[in-house]
């Protein structure tokens, strides 16, 4: 996970391990909610969402972390540029490893190697940010819900994504009425079908092509 690690001294070792911590987080926990610096997030396993949130209470998801994924975000003491506020919830019951954000900050002002590390993983995490900037500027919604159905396609392994309009439209940083919507839109094309179980797609190739 770290590719400082052989680098740095064996005291800076212990003292990481020492302010490390594992813990069983349950599914719809909030662990970060952006005011304060909770710490180095590495998932061991499960999923995390990554996601920003208006005044108005409005929210829009940044990025998942799944098993062997890490979270730089959530330490923001860490690294000083990073001005604005994101907020973690847990997706899947997930154990995390979590290092204490005071305790890295310290080693990597010690060790160049660790802030070098730090500054990379969380600038890696910004073209993921980009995508969704840019699906909200200049897609249009239909586009922009193939693409999400897609990728849960994908990431679920399933034909049908388990979650209520609602659900989806914050995923989506849109509204749920719109979100609605479009997928009675898209029934009517036959390309999903809308139960109270969730949507299931009928037609993969047509869901396909709207994504292009």
């Amino acid at each position: 996970m770290f590719p400082f690690w052989e680098k740095i001294p064996d005291m800076e070792k212990d003292y990481i391990c020492q302010n490390s911590s594992v813990f069983h987080f349950p599914k719809g926990k909030n662990i970060h909610d952006g005011s304060e610096c909770s710490g180095v997030i590495l998932v061991r396993s499960g999923c995390l969402r990554l996601y920003m949130m208006s005044d108005e209470g409005k929210d829009i998801t940044l990025y998942r972390l799944y098993s062997g994924d890490m979270c730089m975000l959530s330490a923001s003491c860490v690294l000083d540029a990073i001005t604005f506020d994101v907020f973690v919830d847990v997706e899947e019951d997930s154990e995390c490893y979590v290092i204490g954000g005071a305790a890295f900050a310290a080693a990597a002002k010690r060790n160049p190697d660790m802030k070098i590390f730090a500054l990379e993983t969380a600038v890696s995490r910004f073209s993921d940010v980009m995508w969704v900037m840019q699906q909200i500027l200049f897609m249009s919604m239909d586009k922009r819900l193939a693409i999400f159905l897609s990728d849960e396609l994908s990431r679920t392994g399933s034909d049908t994504v388990r979650m209520t309009h609602g659900q989806i439209a914050r995923y989506m940083g849109s509204a749920r009425e719109v979100v609605s919507r479009m997928l009675k839109y898209f029934a009517n094309e036959k390309i999903v079908e809308v139960s109270r179980g969730g949507i299931t797609i009928l037609d993969k190739k047509r869901l396909r092509e709207l994504t292009v």
